[in-house]
This record gives structure tokens, sequence and C-alpha cells, in this order.
């Protein structure tokens, strides 16, 4: 360090700023740092009480409470769980229903969006304004509705009422996102694909898709969580055993028969293992459709 730089700076080195390297940091930095660190706790007590309780026995967990550690691993309430509620069929349930909305409400919403976001249709702002007001709607003024309309048509008790209702919800939403997003779309891509001959159709799928592809990959990992994680639908639609999804399996059993807390314990446990590994098998895939430009 020069002798100027020490004078001009009152005998003190100098702070370095963002690009020559780290700050000092202030009081106000620690205090929020700390509440970072408090807030993540809160969030990860629950998930820790879940794991470590679902393999105690009764036994233990009279002893020696929720907290500590389990004395031996014990699978008994997980096997109990998985026995009671045939749980690879609802997760196959699950993974049915989740996956086939997740696509065909993905799909339905890029259709709906480039006719709205880049057709140009008349009134697309009301038609826009519609779907908001759709996916304010709350779920409980659906029920009596649909409830007798797939009494009438014979769905009632069927995947494929569960199916086609939360299609369209999801649907909305995603038609929502991509109107405002398709709505910016650059013209000259759009006015050069068809003086190059393309049709709507071929704009479509090859210009417009590649492009979007990461909102769209966002978007179906979005809505297969969403859609796993529905309970008040599926409860209410799937009302035989074989039909059930993990969530309202889990309910029905906890409020038909009495179970200790571990097995509670392995039944949540066994709810949120399967949406974890799908988010860690596309987290990668989340992380570029957040992060990606529409248009390079």
């Amino acid at each position: 360090m020069t002798a100027t730089a020490v004078i001009t700076t009152g005998g003190r080195p100098p702070r370095r700023g963002a690009r020559g390297g780290m700050t000092r940091r202030r009081p106000v930095d620690w205090l929020l740092l700390a509440l970072v660190i408090v807030g993540a706790l809160l969030v990860l007590a629950p998930f820790y009480l879940v794991l470590v309780n679902s393999f105690k026995s009764p036994v233990d967990y009279a002893t020696s409470g929720p907290l500590t550690l389990p004395q031996q691993l014990d699978f008994g309430g997980i096997v109990d769980f998985w026995n009671r509620v045939d749980f690879p069929r609802k997760v196959g349930n699950s993974i049915l229903i989740s996956g086939v909305v997740a696509v065909l409400a993905v799909l339905i919403s890029m259709l709906n969006a480039f006719a709205i976001g880049i057709g140009r249709v008349r009134g697309r702002t009301g038609i826009v304004l519609l779907f908001l007001m759709a996916n304010l709607l709350p779920q409980e003024a659906l029920l009596y509705p649909l409830y007798y309309m797939f009494k009438s048509v014979g769905l009632y008790d069927n995947l494929l009422s569960v199916i086609i209702v939360f299609t369209v919800i999801q649907a909305a939403f995603g038609t929502y996102l991509l109107s405002s997003v398709y709505g910016t779309f650059p013209r000259e891509i759009l006015e050069a694909a068809a003086i190059d001959g393309a049709s709507r159709w071929q704009i479509l799928w090859r210009v417009v898709f590649p492009i979007s592809r990461p909102t769209l990959s966002v978007l179906v990992i979005f809505f297969f969580i969403w859609t796993w994680n529905e309970f008040l639908i599926p409860l209410t639609f799937l009302a035989s055993n074989d039909n059930q999804t993990v969530p309202v399996a889990i309910s029905v059993l906890q409020g038909d028969r009495l179970m200790d807390v571990t097995t509670i314990s392995a039944s949540a446990l066994l709810g949120i293992v399967p949406t974890l590994i799908f988010f860690l098998i596309f987290q990668r895939t989340l992380t570029r459709g957040i992060t990606a430009g529409a248009v390079k």
C-alpha cells in the first residue's frame, strides 16, 4: 500500500468494494444472518422430528421422548403403515394423477397462451382476467357442482375425475402465466418464420416451444408437486380405498384407526420421500428454467 493511499484514508486501509473483495460486515449483516439461521432451523425442525421418530419403537419414544435420537433403528412403524394402506398402490395413484395432470396442463396452457399472447385474439385482456379469476376461486366452491356432475356421468370414484379437475385448475394458472410471457415474444422471430413458409402449427412447435422449454419445464415440476400435495378434491371424489392418493390415505388411516406416534411419523416420512426424490431428480431442470432467459 502506498503512503498516499494511507494518508487519504486517514491511516486505515481502504475498504474493498464489491469487485475488490469482501467488505467488513456490519452488525445489521450479522443480525440478518442470525435471523436466516433461526428461520432455517424452524423450517427443518418438523423434518427432524419426523425423521427421528419414524425409526423409533413405541417403547423408545415413550422413554426417551420425541427429540432424542433412536437408541436402536426400528422399522416397525414404516412396515406397519406400508402394509395397512397398501402404500405402493397409493404411490402409483398419486404418480399417475400428478404426471398426467402436469403434462396435460402444460400442453393446454401452451396452446391457450399461444392463441392469447401471440395470436392476439380479440378480448385477450378479458380472457386473461378470466383465467386469473379462475385461480382465485376456492376449491370448496367447486365441490358440490363437480360432485353432482361426476355422479351424473358416472365418473365419481374414478381417477379420471380428479385428473380432469386438476388439469383445468393448473391449466388456468399456466395460461395466465404463459400469456404474459408469450405476449413479449419478439415479433421479428415470428415474422421471419412466417416468411420462410412456416405455418402457425410449425411456428408453435419449431420456434416458440424450443425457446420457452425452460419455462415449461418449471411448470411441469410445479404442477406435479402441487397436484401430489392436493387433499380436498381427492378426498371428496376418490371414495374407495383402491383409488386413494398418498395424502388421503395418510389422513384416512389416522382418523380411522388408532396409531402410535412412531407410525404417524413413518406415514409422514413416506409421504414426503417421493416428492423429495422427484425434486432432487429435476433440481437442475428447475434451476435452469428459473434462471434461463426467454430469448438470447
